[in-house]
């Protein structure tokens, strides 16, 4: 019986990576190129001869309520003009930047046989970190000025754990989760829980997506951060539970364990200024992964329109130790 058990297994597994090699090929055979038209660059060196074409061809960059004067001393502004020189300074090319959009909208169109590819566009914006990327059904907007490094001069004011997000290699991770925002239903969330599944929903958009990318990048973690969370998983698990709250409808707990800060607050001091932050939606993203993973008959999206307690409930979670 041990060794029939064993023989199962293994042409489970077989079968598994067989269908997983297929999914791949198919990802990797749909057309779906993508150049980014450097709209930075062709604002940066505008005349006013140059003005005229440049609101025909991107007329959504350029507000009806201003005129072209104003475009011009915009163009010549002295930040302006430093934005546009780091910005051509750190991206002369964007070739690498534009094959793992390619691959998301590769991955998009598998999962989603409607989507249709964008114009994807930079920009620069005065260092607009809220809205570093745009998406809509038919431009993506990416402002370069928000990649330049998260040590760059432009960023001293802005605090480390923000600034972190700085780089060229989240780019791919910012237009995922924006994507995320289109192809995930709105949910009001009530409970702990309901964010932390909110969470690793998203999260596991990115596994999909952007499988290219790690885990550490698709979180926003570090290295060190994203092992921190691994090792101490179980520990952080009991802590949720001995305290009953995730199902606690506490209105402080998503500034504690989900949103974006320099570190969880467990209110321990031993453990805090080492954790990392959004601890709550990593462990979100664990039982997601839990609940695909043993319940293989259900698909990626009836799962993202499941509540968080049916995943959590059939999800077989168990904290690593």
């Amino acid at each position: 019986m041990k060794y029939l058990s064993f023989f199962l297994l293994v042409i489970i597994t077989v079968v598994s990576c067989k269908n997983d090699s297929k999914v791949t090929d198919e990802i990797s055979n749909i057309e779906m190129p993508v150049t980014i038209e450097r709209f930075d660059i062709k604002f940066s060196q505008a005349t006013p001869d140059d003005l005229e074409g440049l609101k025909t061809n991107y007329p959504f960059m350029f507000s009806k309520s201003y005129p072209d004067a104003f475009w011009m001393d915009k163009i010549q502004d002295t930040l302006q003009q430093e934005l546009s020189e780091a910005v051509i300074k750190a991206y002369p090319s964007l070739e690498d930047v534009e094959a793992e959009i390619s691959s998301l909208f590769q991955h998009l169109k598998f999962y989603y046989p409607a989507f249709k590819a964008p114009r994807v566009i930079s920009t620069t914006s005065y260092v607009d970190y809220r809205n570093k990327v745009i998406v809509t059904d038919s431009i993506d907007l990416i402002a370069l000025d928000t990649y330049l490094g998260p040590e760059h001069e432009f960023y001293l004011g802005v605090q480390e754990y923000i600034r972190a997000g700085f780089r060229k290699e989240q780019i791919v991770v910012d237009l995922a989760d924006a994507y995320a925002n289109r192809y995930l239903l709105p949910v009001k969330n009530k409970t702990l829980l309901d964010e932390m599944i909110a969470g690793g929903k998203r999260l596991y958009f990115k596994d999909l997506m952007i499988p290219f990318k790690t885990d550490a990048e698709k979180i926003e973690y570090t290295p060190e951060e994203l092992k921190w969370a691994e090792t101490n998983e179980s520990y952080i698990w009991q802590y949720f539970v001995e305290r009953e709250l995730l199902f606690s409808t506490d209105s402080k707990l998503p500034g504690r364990f989900i949103n974006p800060a320099p570190f969880s607050k467990f209110y321990l001091a031993e453990i805090d200024n080492e954790s990392p932050p959004k601890i709550g939606v990593y462990l979100g993203w664990q039982i997601v992964k839990a609940y695909m993973n043993n319940n293989s008959e259900v698909s990626f999206k009836d799962m993202l329109n499941m509540s968080s307690e049916d995943i959590f409930n059939h999800s077989k979670f168990k904290p690593r130790k």
